[in-house]
């Protein structure tokens, strides 16, 4: 059995069951995206190092967060925190596109010529501050941050879509935060907590404003 097989075994037991985010797990050559030296690791369930002291989460993770997400291969898809790409490529998977917003020019950049080299045509890297959302190509229906926040800011609220959009987010204070799912129809928000995570601070107008270290993605 492959190291990525026995991942894919392990994601099942601790409760990721949505076929189509095992496959997109399956798809994704999580090798790409750690560097050189750690290549032999892409597949352990764990976070791994990459470039400006950042790290690429732990694939359980980005799992339960797509999972949480239910999407559809209509969606338009906003990711805040673009990190080193793996995270947009897992979601290209599933949606229709996916916007991925970076406050790092030094890992947008290598992660945007990773992408394209992998062939993810439906994938759009910008740079700015995630934690205002990216209100050019909104409103969106799914927003995943990852990184905690203090709350989610008012701008994207603004850029989620009123007809069941989806905003799944790590909320807290800098020790501890819950993961919430949130879903918004017309005049009505449900919001469920998928249980207690410890993310790194989120940077940015309407994130912690702190000098913080290496943010998870």
């Amino acid at each position: 059995m492959s190291a990525k097989e026995r991942l894919l075994l392990q994601l099942q037991k601790e409760g990721v069951t949505d076929e189509r985010v095992l496959d997109a797990l399956w798809r994704v050559p999580r090798e790409h995206f750690v560097p050189q030296h750690l290549q032999h690791r892409a597949y352990e369930n764990i976070a791994l190092p990459i470039a400006s002291d950042q790290t690429i989460s732990q694939p359980y993770v980005v799992a339960r967060m797509a999972q949480a997400l239910r999407l559809t291969s209509n969606d338009h898809v906003l990711e805040v925190g673009t990190g080193s790409g793996y995270g947009a490529a897992i979601l290209a998977q599933l949606a229709h596109d996916v916007v991925t917003i970076e406050l790092r020019p030094e890992l947008s950049g290598p992660a945007q010529a990773r992408l394209r080299d992998l062939a993810y045509s439906n994938i759009r890297c910008v740079v700015g501050d995630g934690s205002k959302g990216w209100s050019a190509l909104g409103p969106y229906d799914a927003i995943a941050l990852t990184a905690a926040t203090p709350s989610v800011s008012p701008s994207q609220w603004e850029q989620l879509s009123e007809q069941g959009g989806r905003l799944i987010a790590p909320v807290g204070d800098l020790n501890e935060q819950r993961l919430l799912i949130f879903r918004r129809s017309p005049g009505h928000l449900d919001c469920r907590s998928l249980g207690s995570v410890r993310f790194v601070p989120l940077l940015g107008a309407a994130g912690f404003n702190i000098l913080a270290p290496a943010r998870m993605n």
